[in-house]
C-alpha cells in the first residue's frame, strides 16, 4: 500500500459525486508547453490510419520481414525488453516487478463491498484490482469506491472491465486508473456467430471504420488523462467479423489485437499493454508467443499481461493456469499475471505471487545460480516451431510372442500416469487401499484397470522375494497391464519376474542392453548430462521407454528441450516420461510446480507422460499423485480421464452463485471423460468465452439460465433450482451422459465381465 498525498485526496474528494463531474488526479502524458491534441492533425477515419501490413496477402512479410524470435534467448531465461507502461501509481514492464492483479466478485453497484473486497485484496498483496462495469450506474459506483479507497488511504489502482460499451468506457476512464477492452465485443458486439464472406482483403477491411467511431474517442481521452489500457483478446470472443476471416485461431486473436492497436498508434497513445486469453492452455501459450514474435519484427515494445481464462478452481484451475502462465513467464515473456479462478479473488495471490516468484528466480540477469544451470547445459539449437502445435508422439510398446505380460499396456499413447509405490503398500492389509489408490477397479479382490489408472508402476525397492503375500499383490497388477519399473541394481539383487529395468543411459551402454535375471524390458534415465552422441545412443538400445530426469545442475527446461531436440535429430521415437522429484509440501504448490516446470514442455509436444516422485519430508497419497498427473495431461489436451471445466472466476456480473453452482454441476457431471461443460456466470462470458466447451449453463438473467450444445442456445430461461437436472437431461439428450457408477456396482460389473 502506497500513501496517498493530501493533495490527491482533496481533488478526489472534491469531484467525486459522480463520474460525469470526477476527474481523478490526472499523470497526462503532455508536457507543461508541449504539444497537445489541435498541434497535431491525428487521424479522424480509418482510411487515415496507417495500418499495420497485411499478414493474409503477405504484405507483412514483404514489408518487415518473415516472422522471427518470439523470445530474447531459447537458451537463457531473460525478460523481453519493454516500454514502461504507468498505470496510476504502478508500472508495467521488464523494468519493473512482475505486477500481481486479481478482479473482485462483488456487484460493483454496491459500493460499500467492493470497496471491502478490494482493500482485502490490497493487504493480501495484489497491486491492482478490475472491477466490472456494465453501464453508468456501475461507472458512477467506480467513481464512488475510488473515493472511498482513498478515504481509507488506499490507492491501488482500479481497472474496469469493458465489454459492448463504448461510451461508457469513455465516463469510467474519468474514475479509474485502467480500461481493459476486449477486441470482440467493444465496438463489435455482433455475437451472431454467422459467417460472413469476405471476397478480398479490401472487403474485410472496409468494416474498420466502425472500430475507429467505437474506440477513438476512448483512445484520446486516456491519453489526455494519462490512463493505461490493456488491449484484451479472448480466443472465445472474437468478433464474428474475426471469426470469419481468420477461424477460430491464434492468428485471428493476433490480428484482432494489431488492430485496435494501430487505432492506439494512430494517436501517439502507448500507455497499453496487450493480453491474448483462452481456456485452452495450448491456444493461450501459441498466441501470445505469436503477438510476441509479430511486435518482434514490427518493433513494438509494448508489455503482456498473461492470463488463462476461466480455468476453474482447486488444484486444476491452479494446474491449468501454471501450464499457461508458467510457460511464458520461462520464456521470459509477462510483465503482469492474473490467475483466474472459481475462487474468492483472496485467494488468487498465492499462486499468482508463487508464479511470478517462480520466474523472477528464473532470470538469468539477477539470479547467478540460475544462469549458471541454464549455462552448464551442452549447445544445442533449438528449432521448434512456435507458430503451431505437434505433439512428438512416442512409439508405444507392443507385446513380444514370448511375454507373459502385455507391454502394450505399461503406457498410453495420449499420455501415460506412473506412481511409486512402495513396498509396504503391498502387505495383505494395506494391498486393497492400494489398488483403490492407484485407480484400480477390484473384483473378489483382484484389480482390473479403468480409465484413470496408473499406467506403470516405480518402486526403487522389491518386497524380498520370499514375501509370497507382498509379491502376490504386486504380480496381480503385472496380470493386468500394469508395468512395473525397478532401478536394474535391485534387480540384480531381488529379481522379479516380467518387470522393467531402468538404468542410466551410461549403464544400458556399458550393459551393451542386457537385462538383470527376470527383466523383460528395458527403461533408461536420460539427465541431460550427456553428450549428443551418448544420448543418440538410445536408439540401438530400443527401450521401452525413457525417464528424463533431470541433473540439479542443469535448468531442467533447457536440458529436456536439447534431449528432444537430439531425439528429433536422430529419428529417436522412444516414449520420454518426465521423472518429477518434488520437495513441495502443499498441493496447491505442487500443482504450480508441475503446470510450470513439466507442462512448458508438454505445451511445446515433448513428452509422453508424468512420473512424480516425493523426496524428503513430503507426504501425499498416492491417489493424490496420480490425480495430479492425470489433471495435468488433461491441462496440456493430452489425455482426458474425466469431464473438463470452464468455469468463469466470477465477477459483479454473474448472475447466481458461481461457486455453490460450479460445485453441484461437478458433483452431477463430473463422472463424463471427454465431455467439456462450460460455467458462466453472465452472457458476456458465454456463448464467446466458451468456445471449447459441448454444453454451457450460461446466466441471463437474475434467477434464470440459458443452456447450450457448442455455441447454440438449446435451452432458456430455466429456473436455477431446476437448471442442474436440466444440463443433466441436456447431456442425456445428446448421448453423451452415462450413469456414476456406484462402487459396488463397479465391483459386481468387473465380476461379471470377469466370470
Amino acid at each position: 500500500m502506497v500513501h496517498v498525498t493530501v493533495q490527491a485526496l482533496a481533488a478526489v474528494l472534491a469531484l467525486a459525486g459522480d463520474v460525469d463531474a470526477f476527474v481523478a488526479p490526472s499523470s497526462s502524458s503532455r508536457a507543461s508547453g508541449g504539444l497537445n491534441m489541435a498541434d497535431v492533425a491525428y487521424p479522424e477515419t480509418a482510411s487515415d490510419i496507417l495500418w499495420t501490413p497485411s499478414w493474409k496477402t503477405g504484405a507483412r512479410d514483404a514489408d518487415v520481414g518473415p516472422l522471427g524470435k518470439y523470445c530474447e534467448d531459447l537458451y537463457e531465461v531473460t525478460r523481453r525488453k519493454t516500454r514502461t507502461v504507468t498505470c496510476g501509481p504502478i508500472q508495467f514492464g521488464s523494468d519493473h516487478p512482475i505486477v500481481r492483479q486479481t478482479m473482485a466478485t462483488t456487484d460493483t453497484a454496491n459500493v460499500d463491498a467492493s470497496i471491502e473486497q478490494i482493500v482485502r485484496c490490497a493487504d493480501k498483496g495484489f497491486d491492482l484490482v478490475r472491477i466490472t462495469v456494465q453501464g453508468k450506474r456501475e461507472a458512477n459506483a467506480a467513481a464512488r469506491i475510488r473515493e472511498g479507497l482513498f478515504k481509507r488511504g488506499y490507492d491501488i489502482p482500479l481497472c474496469a472491465d469493458m465489454h459492448f460499451q463504448p461510451v461508457v468506457a469513455q465516463l469510467v476512464a474519468d474514475a479509474v486508473e485502467k480500461i481493459r477492452i476486449n477486441p470482440g465485443n467493444f465496438a463489435d458486439g455482433r455475437k451472431d456467430f454467422e459467417e460472413k464472406v469476405y471476397e478480398s482483403e479490401d472487403d474485410y477491411v472496409k468494416e474498420r471504420e466502425y472500430l475507429m467511431e467505437g474506440m477513438l474517442p476512448l483512445v484520446r481521452k486516456c491519453k489526455d488523462l494519462g490512463r493505461c489500457m490493456r488491449i484484451g483478446t479472448n480466443h472465445g470472443s472474437l468478433s464474428s467479423r474475426v471469426l470469419s476471416y481468420y477461424g477460430d485461431t491464434p492468428r485471428g486473436m493476433v490480428e484482432s489485437a494489431i488492430e485496435f492497436a494501430d487505432i492506439c498508434r494512430s494517436q501517439d497513445y502507448h500507455n497499453f499493454v496487450f493480453s491474448m486469453k483462452a481456456s485452452n492452455p495450448l491456444v493461450m501459450v501459441q498466441s501470445y508467443r505469436l503477438l510476441a514474435s509479430e511486435m518482434y519484427r514490427l518493433d513494438w515494445d509494448y508489455p503482456l499481461h498473461l492470463g488463462v481464462t476461466e480455468a476453474g478452481e482447486g488444484e486444476d484451475g491452479r494446474m491449468k493456469s501454471a501450464v499457461g502462465i508458467g510457460t511464458l513467464l520461462a520464456d521470459g515473456l509477462g510483465d503482469t499475471v492474473r490467475v483466474s479462478l472459481t475462487e474468492d479473488p483472496e485467494f488468487e495471490y498465492e499462486p499468482c505471487n508463487l508464479l511470478a516468484e517462480m520466474a523472477e528466480g528464473r532470470w538469468a540477469a539477477t539470479n547467478p545460480d540460475a544462469k549458471e544451470r541454464q549455462n552448464a547445459v551442452t549447445s544445442y539449437v533449438d528449432a521448434r516451431d512456435i507458430t503451431t502445435y505437434a505433439r512428438r508422439r512416442g512409439a508405444q510398446p507392443a507385446k513380444k510372442e514370448d511375454e507373459k505380460v502385455d507391454v502394450g499396456l505399461f503406457l498410453n499413447d495420449n499420455g501415460s500416469v506412473i506412481s511409486t509405490v512402495d513396498p509396504k503398500m503391498l502387505s495383505p492389509d494395506s494391498a486393497p487401499y492400494l489398488y483403490k489408490e492407484l485407480g484400480f477397479k477390484t473384483a473378489v479382490g483382484m484389480p482390473f484397470k479403468d480409465i484413470a489408472t496408473s499406467d506403470s508402476v516405480f518402486m526403487r525397492t522389491l518386497p524380498a522375494a520370499d514375501d509370497a503375500e507382498k509379491r502376490t499383490a504386486l504380480r496381480r497388477m503385472m496380470e493386468v497391464g500394469t508395468g512395473v519399473i525397478v532401478p536394474s541394481e535391485e534387480l540384480e539383487k531381488n529379481p522379479l519376474e516380467n518387470a522393467v529395468a531402468l538404468m542410466s543411459l551410461g549403464e544400458a551402454i556399458e550393459a551393451e542392453g542386457k537385462l538383470p535375471e527376470g527383466a523383460i524390458r528395458l527403461a533408461i534415465e536420460i539427465d541431460g548430462t550427456e553428450d549428443d552422441a551418448t544420448i543418440a545412443k538410445v536408439k540401438d538400445l530400443d527401450p521401452v521407454m525413457t525417464f528424463i530426469s533431470i541433473d540439479p545442475s542443469l535448468s531442467q527446461l533447457h536440458a529436456a528441450r536439447r534431449i528432444f531436440e537430439i531425439f528429433a535429430k536422430n529419428d529417436i521415437d522412444v516414449p520420454a516420461i518426465h521423472h518429477y522429484k518434488t520437495t513441495a509440501g502443499d498441493s496447491n504448490e505442487l500443482a504450480l510446480e508441475l503446470g510450470t516446470k513439466v507442462g512448458s514442455l508438454l505445451t511445446d509436444g515433448n513428452g509422453d507422460g508424468i512420473l512424480v516422485e516425493q523426496v524428503g519430508e513430503t507426504n501425499f497419497s498416492v491417489d493424490f499423485l496420480r490425480n495430479t498427473g492425470f489433471s495435468l495431461l488433461q491441462g496440456c489436451r493430452m489425455r482426458n480421464t474425466k469431464t473438463e471445466f470452464v468455469s468463469c472466476p466470477s465477477c459483479g456480473r454473474t448472475l447466481f452463485d458461481l461457486q455453490e453452482t460450479t460445485a453441484q454441476i461437478q458433483e452431477a457431471t463430473g463422472h463424463l471423460p471427454g465431455v467439456t461443460v462450460a460455467v458462466m456466470g453472465c452472457i458476456v462470458n458465454g456463448p464467446g468465452e466458451m468456445a471449447d466447451a459441448d454444453f454451457g449453463y450460461v446466466g441471463t438473467l437474475p434467477g434464470k439460465v440459458d443452456l447450450y450444445y457448442g455455441k447454440e442456445v438449446v435451452r432458456k430461461s430455466i429456473p436455477n433450482e431446476e437448471a442442474v437436472d436440466s444440463l443433466v437431461d441436456l447431456i442425456k439428450s445428446y448421448g453423451m451422459w452415462k450413469d456414476k457408477e456406484e462402487e459396488g456396482a463397479e465391483e459386481e460389473e468387473v465380476a461379471a465381465v470377469v466370470a
